[in-house]
């Protein structure tokens, strides 16, 4: 059994990471500082032997006492309305934060895995998004602190690996959704949920076209433990599921899911929104034997579930 060290570890993915790797029987040291996720979210990994939680800013550099075999570092608001709200701040996170997170990995001689973002490949022209695809993206937009902030921490992490031979892997994440996702972070399936359930107006910016490949978080999950556990692969690898759907129909279905019917209300498209969507997962397919298994309407119904109960208690 391992020591984990997980940033990030209260928040969406990081939660299930960090339940899937306690159930797994490791040690886990968990870093957040709560920017971007619930606080409620460490509960039922407080219940836990072998977890422990360290409020902290990766902003400022990190030390533990213990020995740290691996480190997944998912630290970094990822939504626009987080990551939006203190441009500066997302900055500092993508490169001061993560410099800090390799110097302790470097300290600790210990494997890191990056999670990048597809944003990396910006508003494509290339259709499907392949590894090898240097992307669009437009330094000086709105998105651009977190576009540009992911490519910045990329190009640190393979300059440790060469500079410094630290054993690192980078994974590319396309959009992923499923339990403890924050209700308000403005990703468009939980915003489709949690309207649904409230029977109040869904807003879709743009005619509602516009395609995206939604994986379900325990695909995602087990992806990225398979991405760590392979021995001398660097990376970087696309994970995602390749079942491409417009909003419109990603709208239909959970609607239908959640029993109700309600007219979209249709928004000027945000600026640099991503007009198509999709990884091409076949590295990951190859080299990790990776792909999802989670049919959309299948993780749908799982997360309307469990969206349920987020309204009922009223989590903001």
């Amino acid at each position: 059994m391992a020591n984990i060290l997980v940033t990030g570890g209260s928040g969406f993915i990081g939660t299930n990471l960090c339940l899937n790797l306690l159930n797994l029987e490791h040690t886990v040291f968990c870093v957040d500082n709560h920017y971007s996720s619930l606080k409620s979210n460490t509960h039922e990994l407080h219940s836990k032997d072998k977890f422990n939680f360290l409020l902290h800013d990766i902003i400022n550099p990190i030390d533990i006492d213990q020995d740290i075999d691996m480190v997944y570092h998912l630290a970094c608001p990822a939504s626009p309305v987080f990551y939006q709200k203190d441009e500066l701040f997302t900055l500092d996170t993508c490169y001061i934060g993560t410099r800090n997170i390799l110097e302790f990995a470097r300290k600790k001689h210990a494997r890191v895995l990056f999670t990048s973002t597809s944003e990396v490949y910006g508003d494509p022209l290339v259709h499907p998004q392949s590894e090898s695809y240097f992307g669009n993206v437009n330094t000086l937009g709105p998105r651009s602190c977190y576009d540009e902030g992911k490519r910045v921490a990329e190009s640190l992490l393979l300059t440790y690996h060469n500079k410094f031979n630290l054993d690192i892997r980078l994974v590319r994440i396309f959009n992923t959704y499923g339990p403890y996702m924050h209700p308000g972070d403005g990703r468009v399936v939980s915003n489709f949920i949690i309207s649904c359930l409230q029977n109040k107006p869904v807003t879709i910016y743009g005619d509602g076209s516009q395609t995206r490949s939604f994986c379900y978080v325990s695909d995602m999950v087990s992806g990225l433990i398979n991405t760590m556990e392979l021995r001398d692969y660097n990376g970087p690898v696309n994970l995602g599921n390749p079942e491409e759907v417009t909003l419109l129909q990603l709208l239909d279905e959970i609607q239908n899911l959640a029993g109700t019917k309600i007219s979209p209300i249709f928004s000027e498209p945000r600026v640099d929104d991503p007009v198509k969507r999709k990884p091409d997962i076949s590295k990951a397919e190859k080299d990790l034997n990776w792909k999802p298994s989670v049919s959309l309407r299948e993780g749908l119904k799982k997360a309307v579930e469990y969206y349920k109960n987020i309204v009922l208690i009223d989590i903001s």
